[in-house]
């Protein structure tokens, strides 16, 4: 288990004598098997660490993180941004997994002129929103890039025909918008029909069964942890012939997936669509990552981290902010967000950011960046 203080000692133990320059998270700690918060939290406390160790930022000061637990619940998480609005030394806040909570918050981040970094959530409105200034940067997927990665690993697979299982909510629908929009271009592969299901239904198989009577070869999957793995368990009953390939969005990854699967897991083709692996990274930012990692919290090797990416995307976007902070030369944050945008180049975890942001581009990851994933029989996550 992950030893978040011993995080949090780690990255205490650079003195300074200046008041902290505060970040804050807010995040679906408390949600029931929950793995997301804890690798955004990681991943933030990880890169603070290491600012802090190099002298901190604004000639001296150390970041520090304030953290709350929306529950995965919008009125919860709007309540925290106001408190976190009044905070003076809070320059930033860092979102969590969900992007109907997300979507909800970004009206208020624009009145609060709060800058929100999105490192998980990837509705395509949580950014692209018409608003001006922007106040949201992502370091994470997004749908208009998963859906047609999605569409085209099944056309790849020789799926010319697929079905979309989609979560009823604006993730699903910003999704299934993606798609339409993919294949007003590319016109294949053909979409057979649409299911649409609620969080936490009792079953999802005559969903699933609707989609393969429709034609559907494969299905694409844009669902959490535990109903997904619920269908999984539903199609492990299912003689081999009727078990189509799954084809997942990242939300999967956020929870406790594989457990909830069970064994069934081994017994269905079903594949994860991710924008970094630790198993493919480049050695030499893979290990000074892990190095740190070792003296924070005695993570020893790249199966311990669950939900690697919003570890690797919170640890990168930390390091972006720091530079934004220094170079903006103060805690305020509308100097804050335009300098975001004014970055220069800088060699992360994930990648080489040219940079990461521009006026007219709030998105720090691209179709280059996306990969296709599998869970070994030990639920570790490695690449196709």
């Amino acid at each position: 288990m992950l030893q978040l203080a011993a995080l949090a000692s780690f990255a205490g133990a650079a003195k300074a004598s200046s008041s902290p320059v505060q970040i804050g998270v807010d995040a679906e700690f408390g949600l029931k098997n929950s793995t997301s918060a804890q690798a955004i939290e990681i991943g933030l406390r990880i890169a603070i660490s290491e600012v802090n160790a190099s002298g901190g930022v604004l000639g001296g000061r150390p970041l520090e993180l304030v953290i709350r637990d929306n529950r995965s619940m919008p009125a919860r998480a709007i309540a925290h941004l106001n408190a976190f609005a009044a905070m003076p030394d809070l320059v930033a806040v860092f979102g969590g997994k969900f992007s109907p909570v997300m979507m909800d918050v970004v009206p208020i981040v624009h009145e609060l002129r709060l800058p929100l970094m999105a490192v998980w959530s990837s509705a395509d409105p949580i950014v692209n929103h018409g608003r001006h200034p922007n106040f949201v940067f992502r370091l994470a997927l997004q749908d208009s890039l998963a859906m047609p990665k999605l569409l085209k690993t099944a056309l790849l697979r020789g799926f010319e025909k697929v079905g979309l299982l989609l979560a009823n909510t604006g993730w699903g629908r910003s999704n299934l918008s993606a798609a339409e929009r993919y294949l007003e271009r590319a016109q294949r592969p053909r979409i057979t029909g649409v299911a649409w299901h609620n969080w936490g239904e009792k079953s999802l198989l005559a969903r699933y069964m609707s989609l393969s009577e429709s034609g559907a070869r494969a299905i694409i999957v844009v669902g959490n942890d535990d109903d997904v793995a619920l269908l999984v368990r539903e199609m492990a009953t299912l003689p081999v012939a009727q078990r189509l390939p799954l084809l997942c969005h990242q939300g999967i990854t956020g929870g406790k997936f594989a457990a909830l699967a069970g064994p069934a897991l081994q017994e269905v083709d079903l594949s994860v669509l991710q924008t970094f692996s630790f198993f493919s990274a480049e050695p030499e930012r893979r290990d000074r990552f892990m190095n740190l990692a070792a003296k924070a919290a005695g993570i020893t090797s790249i199966q311990q981290l669950e939900a690697p990416t919003g570890t690797a995307h919170a640890y990168d976007l930390l390091h972006l902010l720091a530079i934004a902070i220094n170079r903006a030369g103060s805690t305020d944050r509308v100097a804050v967000r335009d300098a975001l945008e004014h970055l220069p180049t800088y060699r992360g975890l994930i990648k080489t950011y040219q940079p990461a942001f521009t006026p007219e581009r709030h998105e720090a990851l691209g179709e280059q960046d996306l990969l296709m994933t599998r869970y070994r029989a030990d639920g570790v996550l490695v690449p196709v």
